[in-house]
């Protein structure tokens, strides 16, 4: 049997390609992002020379792993805790493993969390983006990966799993109003701006709408970074007491908010829910185990994280000429009332 022995090198491959020998090697190598248009014609050139180097050897690989990538901002006093905790639950069920990225909402630290985890690490990556990687995130996919997006969705080419957070908003404003609250304020994050992410965006338009058919005013607090944290929180409760001196209720888009909230008025000794009512509007297990159990909207966290298992699973294992088509769920936001409403 005479073997044909290829002679093909990278040049070759990136003369038929038009681009420069390094672009073909940051395509294959996956180590940096390559236009789509422009990764197809390399491909379309490895294919035609029949260029076999290492890295395509070792991408025949992929899709063998049983691993699955989940980047979120941060698992620490979030929802995220319990969504992950949900995925890696339904993964096991279906022999994957878990590799878990925390990117504190830091786009930089994203990125290179996507370039690590697509060099062969993963089968598929569920993601709480940032929503500033998306060519990135959307290459990946093109690349071969699974993808699910879960809380945010900043691409519609892509699956994502969210909850109807304007309608979460809209409702919890009736709520406070039915009890009699008439200065309704929000803490949110940013909702527009570099750092705004679209359930800040909508949750901001379902207060409105809210406020505006209640003939009430609009009186609203944003944190001015990208992490969800107590400070900021703190802070933006801090300035809503010292300028609304007839403030009655406090909604926050994350429980961190709502824990921070508690704090400044348990320290200047206004009585929750006596004079101010607190509700969080993404609730998750931590806020029954408060000192003052909090109130809250809450997103139905384990559900999301077995739907995110599942959407991407079977993703990964379709056959390559049967994949599924894009899928856009959004849960219901359920209402569970505690002590601090």
């Amino acid at each position: 049997m005479i073997r044909r022995i290829n002679l093909s090198t990278l040049k070759d491959v990136a003369n038929l390609a038009h681009c420069h020998p390094a672009t073909v090697s940051r395509a294959l190598n996956n180590v940096s992002y390559v236009h789509p248009e422009t990764k197809a014609r390399i491909m379309a050139a490895v294919a035609e020379l029949n260029y076999h180097p290492d890295i395509i050897a070792r991408s025949l690989k992929k899709g063998k792993r049983h691993t699955i990538g989940v980047v979120v901002p941060n698992v620490h006093l979030t929802i995220f805790d319990d969504i992950a905790q949900s995925v890696d639950s339904e993964a096991r069920k279906a022999g994957y493993s878990i590799l878990f990225c925390h990117t504190n909402d830091n786009p930089n630290v994203e990125k290179e969390c996507l370039d690590r985890l697509r060099s062969g690490f993963v089968d598929g990556l569920i993601i709480a983006s940032t929503g500033r990687n998306m060519s990135l995130i959307r290459d990946i996919h093109a690349q071969g990966l699974a993808v699910v997006q879960i809380i945010r969705k900043q691409d519609e080419t892509l699956s994502s799993i969210v909850s109807d957070y304007a309608g979460g908003s809209y409702d919890a404003v009736k709520y406070l109003y039915n009890k009699g609250c008439r200065e309704i304020a929000l803490i949110n994050g940013p909702s527009y701006g570099r750092y705004a992410n679209r359930p800040y965006r909508t949750r901001h338009e379902g207060y409105k709408r809210a406020v505006k058919e209640l003939g009430l005013k609009e009186i609203c607090a944003f944190s001015d970074g990208i992490i969800n944290n107590f400070e900021s929180g703190y802070k933006c409760a801090e300035k809503l007491l010292n300028e609304n001196p007839k403030l009655d209720a406090i909604m926050t888009s994350v429980d961190i908010y709502g824990m921070a909230a508690l704090k400044i008025l348990r320290e200047r000794k206004i009585k929750v829910p006596e004079q101010i009512r607190v509700v969080s509007l993404t609730g998750f297990s931590i806020g029954n185990f408060l000192e003052k159990s909090l109130t809250s909207f809450e997103l139905p966290a384990k559900e999301i994280g077995q739907q995110a298992a599942r959407l991407i699973i079977n993703e990964i294992e379709a056959p390559a000429d049967a994949k599924p088509g894009v899928q856009h769920l959004t849960f219901p936001i359920s209402l569970s009332e505690r002590e601090s409403s």
